[in-house]
C-alpha cells in the first residue's frame, strides 16, 4: 500500500542472498601470485569444487591456491579456508590434472563426502619419530660426545627430509618464500656451522608448531563444522501413505516429510502439523524454543522439541537455512577487512626483505670488521627464523574468522571483514520505522468518510491493497475480512514509489496515499488529531476526490527500549529517518529517547543517511524495498532477518533472529574484533622485536628464535579464539 513508511516484498527468511567477491587468503608466502580474471572478463570454464585434506593455516590456502594457479586453461581459483573448500572455474577435462597439481603440493583433495578418519597415531608419526630421535641422541651424546653429534645430524637429516621435500614442491608450484623454505636453509646452515644439537631441536619445535596451528584452525572451523552437521544425511518422506528413507538430496518442494521429536529437520518446510515447538538455536541465536502454528515457515536444522511433525518441503536440495548460511560464510572471507589486505601485501615484501637482511647480518661483520664467521652465521640463521611472518599474516584473518563465527552464533551474518571493521567504527545507527523499531503488525484504529459508510470506504481501500505484503496493506485487509465484507477485484494496480498505491476497482480510479502526500483540507483536523495521537493516516481518494481516511496504529517491537538502551550504552546515538509523518514518528521516538526526521521519500532517506554519515560512521537498519539505497549510502547496512529479499541484499550484515537487541551485541563483538587484532599484531611483532635485539647480542639462539615464532603464532591463535567465548 501507499503508506507513510514504503511497499514491501513478501519477508522471507530463505533470502539470503550474496554476491561473491575475487580475494585471495592470506598467508605466510610472500611470492606473487598472478591475479584473478578481471571483474568483466568472461569465464568459460566449468565451476568445480573439492575438500582440501591437510590445511593448517591461511597459508595453507595460497600454496593449495598457487599450485592450481599454475597450470594452464585455469580461469579462476579459490581456496575458503573456514571450509576447506577449494573452487576451480577451468574445463571439465582438468579435473585429474588439478588434482594431481595440489598432491604434489602437499595436500590432497575429496569429494563432499566425509572423509575416512586417520588416527591421531598415524598423524603424529613423524613428531614421535623425531622426539624418539632426539632422546636418544642426547643419550648418545652425554656418554660419547662425537657419536652424539653424529647422532643428532642424523635426526636432523630425517626431520629435514620431508620438510624440504615440500619446500622444493611449493617452489615449483610458485609458492618460493616459505615457512618450509626458511627451515630448511636454517637447518642446513646449522649443520654446516657445527651447531648440531639446535638444528635438530628447530625442526622439532617446528613440527610441535605445525601441530598446534593445526588444532587451533580446527578449533576455529568448529563453528562452521557444527553447522554442517546440523544437516541429517537422510529423511523420511511420506508418499500415499507410505513412509521411506530417502537422501536429502532426493528431496524436492512439494514432498511431505516426517520428522521426529528430537530429530532435525533435513529441508526448509512449512508445518502440516496442527502446532510443534522447535529448537532454532543453532540458527537463530534464540535460546527458547519457538512456538509454530500449521502453515508457518520453520528452516532447515531446526529440532522438533515435543513431538512427531510432518512438514512441506519448501527448499530445493543446497538450498536450505543453513545451505545459505554456509555460503554467506564462504563469502565472507572473499571480503576481507582493508588491515587484512594491507598485512598480506606487507608479507610478500617482509620475508625476502627479512632473507636479504640475515645474509647482509651474516656476511657484513666477518667482511668488513673480521668478525668471527662461526658467530655470525649462527646470528644470521636465527634471524631468518625470528623474520618468518606466520604469526603476523595469521594475526588478522584469524581474529576476523573467530568474529564472524562468533556473530553467526548469536544470530548476527556479518559479511565478512570488511563490513566487520565498518561496524566496529560505527557511531550512528539510523533506523527504519515499520517493522523494524516496530513490531510491523498495526491495526485500524480510526475510519472516516463524510460521503461514504465505513464499510464501503475500508472494501474500497481493501481492494487495492489486496496482495500486498506491506504491514500497513495487511491490516486493511484483515480488517475487512474481520467485518465479513466482500472485497471485490482491483485491476491495474500501480504503485507510487514512496507516496501511495493506485488501481481500478469496479471501474473506477482509487488512490490510497499518506495523508501527507495529498493537497487537501476537507479531513485536515481529523488528520491533525489523529497524527497527534501517534497513528499513522491515509487518505482514499475515489476519482482523484478524497472520500475519507483510514487511521492504524503500530506498537513497539518489545525488545527496541532494551536495544536503543544497550546502543546508548555503547555511546552510540541513535535517529529514526521514516516516511511517517511527523506526529506518528515523535511518538515512537519519545517512547525511545530517540531524534527522527519524517516523511522522508527514498531519496530524502539516502540524503539524510549521506549528511549523517559525515559526521560520524552510521549504520542505517532496515527490512523494506526503499531502505535498500539508505543501507548502501551508510557505513554499514544492517537487515532485519525477516526483511525483504532487496534489503538482505543490500545489507553488509542481517540479524537473521529478527532481534534488535543483536545490533548491540554485533557492535560490541566488532569492536572487540578489532582490539584482539591490534593486540595480535603487537604480540607478533613485540616478540620479533625482542628476539631480533637478544639474537644480535648474541643472547638467545636458534631454538629460542623458532621457540618465538611458534610461540608468537599459537599466542595469536589462542587469544583470536578468545572471541567463541563471548556471551
Amino acid at each position: 500500500m501507499s503508506t507513510p513508511e514504503r511497499p514491501r516484498q513478501a519477508p522471507s527468511f530463505t533470502a539470503l542472498k550474496l554476491k561473491p567477491l575475487p580475494a585471495r587468503e592470506a598467508c605466510c608466502c610472500a611470492g606473487g601470485c598472478e591475479s584473478e580474471p578481471a571483474a568483466g572478463q568472461p569465464v568459460t570454464g566449468q565451476s568445480m569444487s573439492w575438500i582440501v585434506e591437510g590445511m593448517d593455516c591461511a597459508a595453507c590456502a595460497r600454496k593449495v591456491e598457487n599450485a592450481v594457479r599454475q597450470l594452464a586453461g585455469v580461469e579462476q581459483v579459490q581456496v575458503l579456508f573456514a571450509t576447506q573448500k577449494l573452487r576451480v572455474s577451468a574445463p571439465e577435462s582438468m579435473r585429474r590434472q588439478i588434482e594431481a597439481a595440489v598432491g604434489a603440493a602437499g595436500y590432497a583433495l575429496r569429494d563432499a563426502a566425509p572423509a575416512a578418519k586417520t588416527s591421531r597415531m598415524r598423524e603424529s608419526l613423524p613428531l614421535l619419530i623425531l622426539m624418539i630421535m632426539m632422546v636418544i641422541s642426547w643419550g648418545i651424546a652425554q656418554f660419547t660426545p662425537s657419536f652424539g653429534n653424529f647422532a643428532f645430524i642424523v635426526t636432523t637429516l630425517v626431520g629435514l627430509l620431508p620438510i624440504t621435500r615440500q619446500a622444493l614442491r611449493l617452489m615449483r608450484n610458485g609458492s618460493i618464500f616459505t615457512i618450509e623454505t626458511l627451515m630448511s636453509v636454517a637447518a642446513v646452515g646449522a649443520l654446516c656451522i657445527g651447531a648440531t644439537e639446535e638444528a635438530s631441536m628447530v625442526l622439532l619445535l617446528f613440527l610441535i608448531g605445525e601441530k598446534l596451528e593445526g588444532w587451533a584452525a580446527n578449533r576455529a572451523r568448529q563453528g562452521v563444522s557444527a553447522l554442517m552437521a546440523l544437516k541429517p544425511e537422510t529423511a523420511t518422506r511420506v508418499k500415499d501413505g507410505e513412509r521411506e528413507t530417502v537422501t536429502i538430496s532426493a528431496l524436492r518442494p512439494g514432498d511431505v516429510i516426517e520428522v521426529a521429536a528430537g530429530g532435525r529437520l533435513p529441508a526448509d518446510g512449512t508445518l502440516l502439523t496442527a502446532g510443534a515447538s522447535f529448537d532454532e538455536s543453532a540458527l537463530t541465536g534464540e535460546s527458547l524454543p519457538v512456538e509454530r502454528e500449521a502453515g508457518e515457515k520453520v528452516p532447515a536444522g531446526a529440532t522438533s522439541v515435543d513431538r512427531l511433525v510432518q512438514l512441506n518441503v519448501l527448499s530445493m536440495p543446497g538450498e536450505s537455512a543453513i545451505d545459505r548460511i554456509l555460503r554467506l560464510i564462504e563469502e565472507a572471507e572473499e571480503r576481507r577487512a582493508p588491515v587484512e589486505r594491507f598485512i598480506d601485501r606487507f608479507s610478500r615484501l617482509y620475508t625476502p626483505v627479512i632473507m636479504l637482511v640475515a645474509l647482509l647480518v651474516a656476511l657484513i661483520p666477518p667482511l668488513l670488521f673480521a668478525a668471527p664467521w662461526g658467530e655470525w652465521i649462527y646470528k644470521g640463521l636465527a634471524l631468518l627464523l625470528i623474520g618468518c611472518p606466520c604469526a603476523l599474516v595469521i594475526s588478522t584473518p584469524a581474529a576476523i574468522t573467530s568474529g564472524l563465527a562468533a556473530a553467526a552464533r548469536i544470530g548476527a551474518l556479518v559479511k565478512g571483514g570488511a563490513a566487520l571493521e565498518q561496524l566496529g567504527r560505527v557511531r550512528q545507527v539510523a533506523f527504519d520505522k515499520t517493522g523494524t523499531l516496530t513490531a510491523g503488525k498495526p491495526q485500524v484504529t480510526h475510519i472516516c468518510s463524510q460521503e461514504l459508510t465505513e464499510e464501503a470506504l475500508l472494501t474500497l481501500a481493501a481492494a487495492v491493497e489486496q496482495g500486498s505484503t506491506h504491514p500497513l496493506a495487511l491490516a486493511i485487509v484483515n480488517e475487512a475480512r474481520h467485518r465479513g465484507l466482500a472485497i471485490p477485484p482491483a485491476s491495474a494496480q500501480r504503485t507510487l514509489t514512496g507516496s501511495g498505491i493506485e488501481a481500478e476497482v469496479e471501474g473506477q480510479q482509487v488512490l490510497i496515499c499518506a495523508a501527507g502526500k495529498f493537497a487537501d483540507d476537507r479531513y485536515r483536523s481529523q488528520i491533525q488529531a489523529l497524527e497527534e495521537a501517534g497513528q499513522t493516516v491515509v487518505i482514499v481518494a475515489l476519482n482523484g476526490e478524497p472520500k475519507g481516511i483510514v487511521a492504524l496504529r503500530d506498537t513497539l517491537r518489545e525488545d527496541a527500549r532494551e536495544a536503543v538502551d544497550a546502543l546508548h550504552r555503547l555511546g552510540i546515538k541513535g535517529v529514526i529517518l521514516t516516511g511517517d509523518n511527523p506526529r506518528a514518528a515523535a511518538a515512537i521516538a519519545g517512547e525511545l529517547g530517540l531524534t527522527f526526521q519524517a516523511g522522508l521519500l527514498p531519496e530524502d532517506k539516502v540524503r539524510s543517511v549521506a549528511a549523517l554519515s559525515q559526521r560520524a560512521p552510521l549504520a542505517m537498519v532496515g527490512d523494506g524495498i526503499n531502505d535498500a539505497p539508505a543501507m548502501k549510502a551508510a557505513t554499514v547496512g544492517i537487515a532485519m532477518g525477516g526483511g525483504t529479499d532487496v534489503a538482505l541484499e543490500a545489507a553488509d550484515a542481517a540479524l537473521t533472529h529478527n532481534r534488535l537487541t543483536g545490533l548491540a551485541q554485533t557492535i560490541a563483538l566488532a569492536r572487540a574484533t578489532h582490539a584482539n587484532i591490534r593486540q595480535n599484531i603487537a604480540i607478533a611483532l613485540g616478540l620479533k622485536a625482542i628476539f631480533l635485539v637478544t639474537t644480535l647480542l648474541g643472547i638467545t639462539g636458534l631454538w629460542l628464535a623458532v621457540l618465538a615464532d611458534t610461540g608468537a603464532t599459537v599466542l595469536v591463535t589462542a587469544n583470536a579464539l578468545r572471541l567463541l567465548r563471548r556471551r
